[in-house]
């Protein structure tokens, strides 16, 4: 079947799932494959529950069942379905990508927009080839913009992901030490998130900049985007408080008067990913005032920047990833977080590579000169340094399940708590427990 025949049916049947135990009536199945799971095998199964067609792979359609779609990749297809759906779109579209922040910027932008705008946005981090065709798949005519997040741990993805959404808006949060076993070198990292910007300038789009970022700045430069020609430079902003909560106050020039936020986000390191969101929402319309109020009634969740009285313990729960840049900043925030009892539990942090050793060292040298009273670490990364260079006293645990054993065993009160590591450490496990 054709993509253009494909997306006629698509058009009477606008839901798309990719899970067989999510059937909403009258919805497209899509079988996808993976190392460990083969969705061909679960597609009667859909049907049953109320999809209306199943787009599988030849060999698993029944001959005579025109519920069935038959073709060739049902990845692929559902790749390019949502690429020309994206073509058919008269509607501005922002990219974002980066190494630190990009989720929570996402959110931010989608929160002040959504006063004047009817927005559609990446939900959590459907961020892969495999999230962002999902993604495109849920504009609809009602909707007045989108913002698609779109992530990569090797050369080449945002690249394929360029294809698929075909920004007219294009924001790089930031670069950073991440996935360097997958891009090779920090320079493999600036080359890959500078793919959007590839993109965005050979369609002669418009980006959003920090300006205040040199690494950013010179990969802008370097493709000729310039200020106020087809490169918008976020607003002025200052950190006027953040301990824990981070108040700013921003403006848009030396003209304008100073607008002060109290928001519900831990460490000065969200400073970029506020002023990107104030600058994108005074891009499209949105006045000061609504800015303000919308930045103001965010709450992070899905441990992200989130702060939690526990009743027992002040926990600051940033352990839904972590590399070594976002490792470095989180510490140093905590640093000026104004407690007398602090302690820290940090995670391995994943996909390094070689350079696994100096940067966890690189970790515990910070570790080593911060006043705390606990030092929790967990993983074998952390454990199988031989720390000799500074004096430093921590405790290693295995993984998570050995820290949830200590806590039953030796409950902690009155502690205000760092808890960071990557996703497959499942820090984020704790906050319960403390």
């Amino acid at each position: 079947m054709k993509t253009e025949q494909l997306y006629e049916i698509y058009l009477q049947h606008p839901i798309i799932t990719t899970d067989s135990r999510d059937c909403p009536p009258d919805s497209i199945f899509f079988a996808l494959k993976g190392a460990s799971f083969n969705g061909n095998l679960y597609a009667a199964s859909a049907l049953d529950k109320g999809c209306a067609y199943a787009v599988v792979e030849k060999e698993y359609a029944p001959e005579g069942d025109e519920r069935y779609i038959a073709v060739e990749n049902p990845e692929k297809t559902l790749q390019n379905l949502a690429a020309y759906h994206r073509q058919q779109l008269n509607i501005p579209v922002l990219q974002i990508t980066g190494t630190n922040g990009k989720t929570t910027t996402k959110e931010l932008i989608a929160s002040v927009l959504q006063k004047a705008h009817n927005v559609l946005f990446t939900e959590g981090n459907l961020n892969n080839h495999l999230g962002v065709p999902r993604t495109l798949l849920r504009i609809s005519k009602d909707h007045d913009i989108a913002i698609i997040e779109t992530g990569a741990n090797h050369p080449g993805e945002i690249a394929f992901l360029c294809n698929m959404v075909k920004a007219n808006y294009g924001l790089i949060t930031n670069v950073g030490r991440a996935h360097l076993e997958g891009f090779g070198s920090f320079e493999g990292v600036k080359k890959t998130k500078g793919e959007l910007y590839d993109d965005l300038q050979q369609s002669h789009a418009t980006i959003f900049l920090n300006a205040l970022d040199e690494d950013l700045m010179q990969m802008a430069e370097e493709r000729g985007f310039h200020l106020y020609n087809n490169a918008i430079p976020y607003v002025e902003g200052r950190i006027d408080d953040c301990n824990p909560f981070v108040r700013i106050q921003w403006r848009k020039d030396d003209d304008d008067p100073w607008h002060t936020i109290q928001t519900h986000l831990i460490g000065a390191y969200n400073i970029s990913n506020l002023r990107a969101a104030i600058t994108v929402g005074l891009y499209f319309g949105v006045t000061p005032e609504q800015i303000c109020h919308a930045i103001e009634h965010y709450v992070p969740s899905n441990s992200r920047s989130e702060f939690r009285d526990t009743g027992r313990n002040h926990l600051i729960v940033d352990a839904y990833n972590a590399n070594p840049s976002s490792m470095i900043a989180a510490l140093t925030n905590f640093q000026f977080i104004d407690s007398k009892h602090k302690m820290v539990i940090l995670g391995d942090m994943r996909e390094l590579g070689s350079d696994s050793e100096f940067e966890h060292r690189k970790i515990m040298d910070i570790l080593a000169g911060m006043p705390l009273e606990e030092i929790w670490l967990v993983g074998e990364n952390f454990a199988s340094l031989n720390y000799n260079n500074k004096p430093i006293n921590a405790k290693y645990y295995k993984d998570v399940e050995a820290v949830k054993e200590e806590i039953h065993s030796h409950p902690i009160t009155g502690k205000t708590i760092l808890i960071k590591g990557s996703n497959g450490t499942k820090l984020f496990q704790l906050p319960e427990y403390l």
